[in-house]
């Protein structure tokens, strides 16, 4: 079989992804059911939360500002942040280790990414991603300190953490795909978030 029944009951074909069948509802649902670091954390941590994070992250960083407050446009931007990991709503969360080896797999995320984007109506920038991507970075060093035990050796290399940290307690892990989907088509929830340092 080469498809896969989504949350929504679509037929969806990962490997000729096409923009009709991508659903915003089924990306939110299982981004919010996907855990990180298979499984390898000290509580159940979506991909949809983790994003989350990354498009606040996002917003602290000179690419969302001009003269003194965020750019026009800031909502594109924060939606490609929501989006950077949307292809794991349909492959899956494979740990990073193994992507440098799996020439194919990467080739099928670019396109299904791809695909997601011109669904949803979100054009990629290439200084928004290259931002975006360190803003990831810099989740995955906060995730390590906060979310994971204390590591036998080191991590490779990545930027310091933030300094805000994620919650272990107190909340809902589960609600994070709802979340997702409300920012997403709302994003000025995400710049209320940031200015008033508030957590998800």
């Amino acid at each position: 079989m080469t498809w896969m029944q989504t949350h929504t009951g679509r037929q969806f074909w990962p490997l000729a992804p096409n923009p009709e069948d991508v659903c915003l509802d089924d990306i939110a649902h299982a981004l919010g059911l996907v855990c990180r670091f298979a499984g390898h954390c000290k509580r159940f941590y979506s991909v949809a939360e983790h994003s989350l994070y990354v498009a606040e992250q996002v917003l602290t960083m000179g690419v969302a500002w001009a003269g003194g407050d965020y750019r026009p446009g800031v909502a594109d931007l924060i939606r490609q942040a929501l989006l950077h990991d949307a292809a794991e709503a349909y492959l899956g969360d494979i740990i990073r280790p193994l992507k440098p080896t799996w020439q194919e797999y990467r080739v099928i995320e670019k396109n299904l990414l791809e695909c997601i984007h011109e669904a949803l109506w979100v054009p990629a920038n290439a200084e928004d991603q290259q931002a975006i991507k360190h803003a990831d970075n810099i989740l995955l060093a906060t995730e390590a300190r906060d979310l994971m035990l204390a590591p036998p050796a080191p991590w490779s290399a990545l930027p310091s953490p933030r300094t805000q940290e994620i919650p272990i307690g107190g909340v809902d892990p589960l609600g994070f795909g709802d979340r997702w989907q409300l920012v997403f088509k709302d994003p000025a929830l995400c710049l209320v978030a940031r200015r008033a340092t508030a957590r998800w």
